[in-house]
């Protein structure tokens, strides 16, 4: 007798993973396909880095996907971010997870809310996705979910983060992309660049002029994309650049970064340019990049900015200012989300405008957060600049949500503003990675919120990041004591 199996219905539906607005959102990607002639479709994932890895599918395939998801080798879920595993991919159970013993394949389900078509590839369609396990279960090393979970968690507390975005970075220009053997090894040797421009002279239009060539290529791919582009400078290092992005909801605004990343640096390098979201690239006279935050929140039922102040009795409304004394109590322990690099942490120093210490200011760029409002303005807000332009977009906002619900929670009392910043006696930030490491690992309200297997998994990712450095004999040490010594 033959055998028989069960039919099943589709992996998307019998798991329940979209809801009717994707399903028919799936739909109207679809006719866009057809109508607009599109080829290939690249469906992504955002790594743990916040790095999107992709798969390039044709339209067939495309359709069965969105009913079925798309297998993807969940490996890179376990490297750092030089693609080193941090635990033996075929031990038992080594991060809490079963189902990933052996490197079986998770399934994308891609969100068709993020589908664009990149004006820089030819007949090709990009989407997002998240991951999922082979039983239906996300898989937990997706910072997506956790995000797309905090949001929800906020909404059921009655508000919205509303996030703004303003990304710096450098643009090169790519002289010896460094693909001979000898430079292919595991990490590569990093490509040889020149500066398109002298640096200092901060916005200043003959400036701005000379790279125009350079921003104009970038922002004409980036408002087809559909982004809500605001402003594009050439900022203070030379060959620096800033972006930003009108406000957005916390998951458009994570998903824009990684989109936007991604498109700065594929337009650059198909124009023989090389950009970098490094914080401090390894290039003399290069002044550090940042990646400012600006935050408000508004009430589901009103539709209101909620830190708005009443009165000229406070900057902000007592939402607000919770919301702050929450961002402020919990800042060294969200450092490993918003400075996940060795290199970030080099930003953290007066000279570089980024803050050193844990304070809140009125319109004051020296501090950690910049309060900018005025009680009965709509638009008041708080710009946290404490983040480095790497870091994963999804576990910023996670954290920002984390710590001022906390605060709007308790009621936690930001204390009174600082004036001069640096010099303040107030608490500082984590100087380095390893610090950060440690203060992640002591504020328990990230363990609680983002449960054993992930906090366990990212310390453990950041630490055998951290080992490789220490172990690296750098440039600074030879010169300082081979000759010396």
């Amino acid at each position: 007798m033959a055998t028989t199996y069960p039919i099943k219905s589709p992996f998307i539906k019998r798991h329940n993973l979209w809801t009717p607005q994707q399903i028919d959102k799936a739909q109207e990607v679809l006719a866009m396909i057809e109508e607009k002639g599109i080829r290939r479709i690249r469906v992504g994932w955002g790594d743990q880095h916040g790095i999107v890895r992709s798969k390039t599918i044709f339209v067939p395939e495309f359709v069965r996907t969105l009913k079925e998801g798309k297998d993807f080798q969940m490996v890179t879920a376990l490297f750092d971010t030089t693609n080193h595993p941090i635990v033996s991919p075929f031990a038992v159970d080594s991060l809490g997870v079963p189902e990933m013993t052996g490197l079986p394949d998770g399934i994308l389900i891609p969100d068709p809310n993020t589908f664009r078509i990149l004006p820089w590839a030819k007949d090709t369609g990009w989407i997002l996705s998240d991951a999922y396990l082979s039983n239906g279960q996300p898989v937990p090393f997706s910072t997506r979910r956790l995000l797309k979970d905090k949001v929800e968690a906020f909404r059921q507390d009655g508000y919205e983060l509303v996030a703004g975005l303003e990304m710096e970075f450098y643009v090169t220009r790519l002289e010896d992309p460094m693909l001979e053997p000898e430079h292919c090894g595991y990490p590569p040797e990093p490509p040889k660049v020149k500066i398109l421009s002298h640096g200092y002279q901060y916005l200043t239009d003959n400036h701005s002029d000379e790279v125009d060539d350079v921003l104009r290529l970038l922002e004409d791919s980036i408002l087809e994309l559909g982004l809500p582009l605001a402003t594009v400078e050439d900022e203070w290092g030379p060959g620096q650049c800033e972006f930003t992005f009108d406000p957005m909801s916390a998951l458009e605004a994570a998903d824009t970064v990684l989109l936007f990343r991604s498109a700065v640096k594929q337009i650059c390098r198909r124009h023989g340019y090389h950009a970098t979201f490094m914080a401090i690239p390894g290039i003399p006279n290069l002044f550090p990049s940042g990646w400012h935050l600006h935050q408000s929140v508004t009430s589901t039922s009103s539709q209101t900015n909620v830190f708005t102040a009443e009165d000229d009795s406070s900057i902000l409304s007592p939402v607000g200012m919770n919301y702050m004394g929450g961002l402020l109590k919990h800042a060294a322990g969200a450092s490993l989300l918003t400075t996940p690099t060795v290199n970030g942490y080099k930003r953290y120093r007066p000279d570089s405008f980024a803050p050193n210490n844990i304070c809140w200011g009125i319109e004051n760029r020296g501090s950690m957060l910049r309060v900018i409002a005025a009680p009965k303005e709509p638009s008041s807000r708080i710009e946290n600049r404490v983040r480095e332009p790497t870091a994963n977009p999804y576990l910023y906002l996670v954290s920002q949500i984390i710590s001022g619900r906390e605060g709007i929670r308790n009621q936690l009392d930001p204390a009174s503003p600082v004036q001069a910043a640096y010099t303040s006696d107030k608490e500082k930030l984590p100087s380095n990675l390893m610090a950060a490491i440690a203060a992640f690992k002591a504020d328990d309200l990230f363990r609680e919120e983002l449960g054993d297997i992930f906090v366990d998994y990212f310390i453990k990712l950041k630490e055998h990041e951290l080992g490789r450095f220490l172990s690296t004999v750098t440039d600074w040490e030879q010169k300082e004591y081979f000759e010396m010594y």
